[in-house]
């Protein structure tokens, strides 16, 4: 089977009770999404995570441990862009703290908006699925398996059972 395949990397940043996530308009339809993005040619994911998370929020930040790392497969018809063979996509969870910069909007890119959401706000938030990965691995026990998580979620089967485990249907977040 051909495939597409999209590695992402991408911070669970909480701070007061909020987290810190961006406004998504990559799919048209803006969704709120854990900031981060991905990896450009050569470059590594814990580099991306860095980047990405500055680019998208202003803030510099130091990662922490290694969340988990969940894996999505979306069918070619549920592709956003209407891809001709099936995406698989590896998003790679960090935690981060910010350590400098201040908060600020992404101009020309994927994003158009950071803003720190109340965890008690974020359940009514039009969002990408991540944002509900990314805060489940953060919240786990550090003894959870990470690759259980996401594959009772994402794995192929899940969708062939249940349709596309993602709320939005994106297909890069």
């Amino acid at each position: 089977m051909s495939f597409d395949t999209r590695i992402g990397a991408y911070g669970v940043i909480v701070q007061e009770n909020a987290v810190l996530l961006a406004r998504w308009t990559g799919s048209g339809i803006p969704r709120w999404t854990l900031p981060g993005g991905g990896l450009e040619a050569g470059e590594d994911a814990p580099t991306a995570a860095l980047r990405e998370i500055t680019e998208e929020t202003g803030y510099t930040v130091e990662l922490g441990r290694l969340l988990g790392v969940d894996s999505k497969f979306i069918p070619a018809e549920r592709r956003l862009h209407g891809g001709k063979v099936p995406l698989h996509a590896l998003r790679i969870i960090y935690a981060a703290t910010v350590t400098g910069g201040d908060l600020a909007h992404e101009l020309q890119g994927s994003t158009d908006q950071a803003k720190w959401i109340p965890l008690d706000e974020v359940s009514a938030l039009d969002r990408v699925d991540l944002v509900d990965v990314g805060l489940d691995l953060y919240f786990a026990e550090p003894a959870a398996t990470p690759a259980a998580v996401s594959q009772a979620v994402s794995s192929p089967e899940a969708v062939a059972q249940n349709g596309s485990p993602t709320r939005t249907g994106s297909e890069t977040r």
